[in-house]
Order: C-alpha cells, then structure tokens, then sequence
C-alpha cells in the first residue's frame, strides 16, 4: 500500500523566528492516529531565522539524524561537541541515557531550513554519542545515495537502528528502481520537484509516501527533483 502524504496536511508552528512543519505528532501537536511509521516518530521541516534557535534542552532513547538543506546550523551539547553543518553535512545524535544540546542558526542574515528526524533506537540505554559526516553532493545526480546507516562507512553516518536513509536528485524523465527485503518499510520525503511511484503515486514538493506489503518501487521524476528515501524495519515499535 502506497499512502500518500500532502503537504499541506503536516500541522506547522509558526512565530516571528520558526516554521516547523511537522509530519508527526510532536510538542503541542498530538493525533494518536499519526505517532510513527516504524521506528521513525519525528520528522520535522524546520525553517529558522537568523540568529535564533532552540536553546539548551534534554534527548533520550531517540536516534536524532539532521539535514541542511540551506543555510548553516550550529550544534553544542554537554558531551564536548561543538560545529555549524552546512548542506553536504548529516549530523547523527544517539541521545540514549541523556543528552543536552542547543541548535542556534549560525548566521546572523540568512534563513537555515532543515529536516530533522528521530527514530527509535533499536536497544535502550545506550551511552550517548554524536557523529556528523560530510557526503559527495555530486554522488546525489541520478543515484540513490545512503548517508545514514546501520551499516555505518566514511561518508555514511551510523545509527542504532536496522535502516538506511538515502538522498537522491534525479533529473527530470529519469526513473530510480528501489528493492527491499519482503516485510519491511518505505518512507518517501519530496524536497523539491515533482516523482512518481510505480507510475500512479505522485508526489509533489514537500509530499510523503509511506509505503508497506510493496518490497519494489520505481521512482520517475516528472521535472528535476530532489528527494530522500528510508528502508525502515517493519513490525511494532
């Protein structure tokens, strides 16, 4: 089953210095309809102002991956780590037993856009632990490329859960076959542009697809797109 998932169905916050768009329940937004696909149970589309962020405050028990998708994100927390992540960057936290961090834009003038998701992890009570990594935008035409995994490289950031996230730009016309395991989950997230799954499923910027009992896919971009994709473990979390 394909259930797509519209834009403009995601509940947004919004204030002089934040848009959060939100795709699950999450802070005063709460539907027990809509808590989690899997593991994965946030997924925010952040847009912070200049200069303003979110202040010190406590994680546990979650996997928290973020994504620049413009702008420059500064990152410090009471385990030591301290840096800004830019686009081509991928910043993995594992909150486990606690941690505390902030998130601040690191420009004073321009706006930060980022996706931020968290996952359940898939043991309790780990030490906490961050890793950022730095992928090869150019590695994104055209290709599926992971830059999370269980199956953690160089350039793909590890994380306590059996899943790979994948970025992609594909351009427009051109088709992407995806293949999992039987049993398990997809998740689909439109950046920009315009796809197709399997032909009949389209997504429009800023749509999702959560996809389950179909282990195939073929992805067309009908114009030049960007996109992310999650192999997910089925089952109850």
């Amino acid at each position: 089953m394909i259930q797509i998932c519209p834009a403009g169905t995601r509940y947004t916050v919004k204030n002089e210095w934040l848009e959060s768009n939100l795709s699950f329940s999450f802070g005063e937004y709460y539907d027990t309809s809509n808590i989690r696909f899997g593991p994965l149970r946030v997924f925010n589309d952040d847009t912070v102002q200049g200069g303003r962020g979110f202040g010190i405050h406590p994680h546990r028990e979650a996997e928290i991956v973020s994504i620049v998708l413009k702008g420059q994100l500064k990152h410090e927390d009471n385990l030591g780590n301290s840096g800004i992540i830019s686009y081509g960057n991928i910043q993995r936290i594992s909150a486990g037993t606690g941690v505390l961090h902030s998130e601040f834009n690191a420009s004073n003038d321009e706006e930060v856009r980022f996706l931020q998701l968290w996952f359940s992890p898939n043991e309790k009570k780990l030490t906490p632990s961050y890793e950022d990594i730095s992928y090869d935008v150019e590695q994104l035409q055209n290709n599926l490329l992971p830059v999370i995994s269980h199956n953690a490289s160089e350039r793909v950031a590890g994380i306590h859960q059996d899943l790979t996230l994948y970025l992609s730009k594909l351009d427009g016309n051109k088709t992407l076959n995806f293949q999992q395991e039987e049993g398990r989950k997809i998740y689909i997230f439109t950046i920009e542009g315009e796809i197709s799954i399997n032909k009949d499923s389209i997504l429009q910027s800023q749509d999702a697809a959560r996809i389950t009992d179909i282990h195939e896919i073929t992805i067309q971009a009908n114009q030049d797109s960007f996109f992310l994709l999650i192999d997910l473990p089925g089952g109850e979390f």
